[in-house]
């Protein structure tokens, strides 16, 4: 069976090593992206060209994939003149990896439905070494039958590929998991913080604190910088906050008040003011000890 043509935008960390994957898996690419030699990486690793507008890739594309930074971007990539929804073939797929707005997300599938093209939104889990092995969490949403058209390329990308239902379902968990989980790095970075400044050593707090039920992954992210100096999360404070406002919006539409979450992009919003948006958000660590009243 005739593998199909895959459109790529975005060649990041992360989409870059997708776009490995699926090279390597046998796949033709077309791609784009503002970093030239991220677009010349993939073009000397062999069966990829390279397109010179949304437009361009998305005519000569089976499915197109994003994997860019905000909602705007997304809507700027898909609306735009010489836009993705401009070119877009019948029968074609949209699948959106970045973590987007779910009213924005679902949007843009109802007008590529009117193209005769459908959307899934899939936000990823796990690390970009995880994407150049196929190996990533993928929560997919979307139209069941378009699900199924594409997932055996998704197949190909993740080793654990969950359908969670319509369109927008996707990036809503994606936004759920992190706010929970900068809620989690931002509370535990200033318990740490706390304890320093009231005289409680922070490697003791750790190893209290650790046997019981508040241990988990993202604690020892934490401790790791914290207490060891080592920042090893991989997520900026910068996309935290981004991530955050998203949940936020999202909260508003869903005509609801998210006051923990407010609290926790105050937070962020307020690191990222001090010039700390491109440290990982553990670093937030370094804000709160020296927060003052």
């Amino acid at each position: 069976m005739t593998k199909p043509v895959i459109g790529f935008i975005g060649l990041g960390l992360m989409g870059g090593n997708m776009v490995e994957n699926l090279q390597n898996r046998g796949f033709e690419l077309v791609v784009m992206d503002l970093n030239k030699d991220a677009v010349g990486a993939v073009l000397a690793r062999g069966n990829a060209t390279e397109a010179t507008s949304p437009r361009e890739l998305a005519a000569a594309s089976d499915i197109v994939m994003l994997c860019l930074t905000t909602s705007e971007v997304v809507e700027k990539i898909v609306y735009g003149d010489n836009g993705i929804l401009a070119g877009i073939k019948d029968g074609a797929v949209l699948i959106d990896f970045g973590t987007s707005i779910p009213a924005s997300t679902r949007k843009i599938g109802a007008d590529l439905a009117t193209k005769g093209a459908g959307m899934v939104d899939a936000p990823l889990g796990r690390t970009p070494a995880h994407a150049k092995d196929g190996l990533l969490n993928i929560m997919a949403a979307g139209d069941k039958a378009t699900f199924d058209k594409v997932k055996p390329v998704l197949d190909q990308q993740g080793e654990n590929v969950f359908y969670l239902g319509a369109l927008g379902a996707g990036h809503t968990t994606k936004l759920i998991n992190n706010f929970m989980g900068m809620t989690t790095v931002c509370t535990m970075s200033q318990a740490f913080a706390v304890a320093d400044r009231a005289g409680v050593d922070r490697q003791q707090l750790y190893e209290i604190m650790s046997t019981g039920p508040s241990n988990s992954p993202f604690m020892g992210f934490c401790k790791n910088y914290a207490v060891d100096g080592v920042s090893d999360l991989g997520f900026s404070i910068n996309n935290a906050n981004k991530d955050l406002g998203y949940f936020l919006k999202m909260a508003e539409d869903l005509g609801t008040r998210a006051e923990i979450a407010e609290g926790t992009s105050h937070n962020l919003e307020a690191a990222v003011a001090a010039g700390m948006g491109d440290g990982n958000v553990p670093e937030i660590f370094d804000y709160f000890l020296e927060l003052r009243k």
